[in-house]
């Protein structure tokens, strides 16, 4: 089986090749034969009932400095490709509800991984509040006075932006902490958004889990262990993956929300867990797959695409 595939993602030259999974997704599809192409989100055009992007054919190498090559740019019609990956990285904002709605066009026809009004009805934050029984306590509110309320029941949290990404924003209010009315302010000013506030969870500091599941299923996961002083383990942040298994709570959440994930077709989804708790749910533009496959010696872009390629329509 031979496909044509478009690859919608941020700028391929910035990349870092030792961890992107988008990377290894291409080299992937290109070791099975398959064409690729490669267009930026604002090349998505809708006129007269058709989705198009300008794109580039692409080829890509894991050779640092010299990753990919691209042809000729060319207005191609997504409703002739078979795959179109969904790949551009938050925020979660207009512009990425709008690639959702452009890309429902052609969907299922064309694939979108992920389904893109599924990824659109799923934001990291509000998705997981589904499933309540396996969260720490968690609050979703614009009042101030709920937050204070909040913070006097669990008096250790963590406040975050509903829609941030890579940990940006990430504040931990520790007991006593005086600053919690000003970063209230500060918020009310930057964010039109409710705010998500959370119990701080002690058992992040033996790392954040990031486990990855394919068609609803988990194949993996790293562990992200943050630095001394920092609250947050996200690797853009400084966190340092180390290798993992899971626990049989871990099991018992994949096996809770992994029905779910696949009936919405979400296909490769990575979650995130402190401690007994599931904290985020990521479909947008899931990261991971380079560091499971050093610590466990697997290749999940292999088993991702056996799910692409088995859901192929016709």
């Amino acid at each position: 089986m031979s496909l044509n595939v478009a690859i919608q993602m941020d700028p391929i030259d910035s990349i870092d090749i030792a961890g992107d999974s988008t990377f290894v997704l291409a080299l992937e599809a290109q070791r099975r034969g398959h064409s690729l192409y490669y267009y930026l989100p604002q090349a998505l055009t809708y006129r007269d009932g058709k989705v198009t992007a300008r794109s580039q054919p692409l080829t890509v190498r894991r050779e640092e400095g010299n990753h990919f090559d691209v042809g000729e740019s060319e207005v191609l019609d997504l409703a002739k490709v078979d795959v179109v990956l969904m790949r551009q990285d938050p925020p979660f904002d207009m512009a990425y509800i709008t690639a959702t709605h452009m890309l429902e066009h052609i969907h299922p026809d064309t694939l979108v991984v992920n389904d893109p009004a599924e990824v659109r009805n799923a934001p990291e934050k509000i998705f997981v509040t589904r499933f309540p029984e396996l969260m720490p306590p968690t609050l979703i509110t614009s009042s101030r006075e709920e937050i204070l309320e909040f913070r006097a029941e669990y008096d250790d949290i963590i406040v975050k932006p509903l829609y941030g990404n890579g940990g940006a924003g990430v504040f931990h209010i520790k007991p006593g902490d005086e600053n919690l009315s000003a970063l209230l302010e500060l918020f009310t000013e930057l964010y039109r958004e409710p705010i998500i506030v959370q119990r701080y969870q002690p058992e992040v500091r033996e790392g954040d889990k990031r486990i990855i599941l394919v068609d609803g299923v988990a194949v993996g996961a790293t562990n992200r262990v943050p630095q001394e002083g920092e609250a947050r383990s996200n690797m853009h942040v400084g966190g340092t993956p180390k290798p993992t298994t899971l626990t049989n709570r871990e099991h018992e959440i994949c096996e809770a929300i992994g029905p779910e994930l696949k009936a919405r077709g979400q296909i490769f989804v990575g979650i995130d867990v402190i401690g007994d708790y599931l904290t985020e749910i990521n479909v947008t533009s899931p990261t991971g797959l380079q560091e499971v496959n050093r610590f466990d010696d697997v290749c999940l872009e292999a088993t991702i695409w056996d799910a692409i390629e088995a859901r192929k329509p016709g």
